[in-house]
């Protein structure tokens, strides 16, 4: 069972990289009596307007999407190699047809009432909602990347204030 331990963002010694498109996260909103979670390998970290931030990409169709859309927060976690399995899981099977918390063993901890993270992630950023804006395929300098779109589906981009860190401590 991890313990988290809050820390200032700047201290984290991660690489925003890797963690992300290597690593992967689980982006999740809602509460805890009714949220929805998914996979994502697309998104940053950083700076913007004097706060850190993150910046996640969600396409419509998924059911996280909505779940973003109506909440004020959301959570991003990062998870130790050996949850692999589990976030291939949360990345290929839809909320509004299964449990993931349930069918992976996840366990659901609390930020408030706004918003949902889980036990066994390494790293946890929880993040208030402070602006969106959709793609629009018009600004793609890269034509090449009309191709990632044969659905037209283009994402929507949230950019969230980091406003807690929490790292795992091991407890005893």
């Amino acid at each position: 069972m991890n313990m988290f331990v809050e820390k200032d963002f700047l201290s984290i010694p991660e690489n925003a990289g890797r963690l992300i498109g290597s690593d992967w996260m689980l982006i999740s909103a809602g509460t805890p009596q009714d949220f929805n979670t998914m996979t994502a390998s697309w998104g940053g970290l950083g700076y913007l307007w004097n706060r850190p931030v993150a910046y996640i990409f969600i396409r419509p169709q998924r059911h996280t999407y909505s779940f973003v859309e109506q909440a004020d927060f959301f959570s991003l976690c990062f998870f130790d190699d050996k949850y692999r399995k589990t976030l291939n899981y949360c990345g290929s099977v839809s909320g509004r047809d299964f449990d993931k918390a349930k069918e992976t063993g996840l366990k659901v901890l609390n930020y408030n009432d706004q918003a949902v993270y889980y036990e066994q992630a390494r790293l946890v950023l929880i993040c208030r909602k402070l602006y969106h804006q959709d793609l629009k395929p018009d600004f793609f300098h890269d034509q090449s990347i009309h191709e990632v779109y044969p659905q037209k589906d283009y994402h929507r981009m949230y950019i969230g204030e980091i406003v807690q860190t929490l790292v795992a401590q091991e407890s005893k």
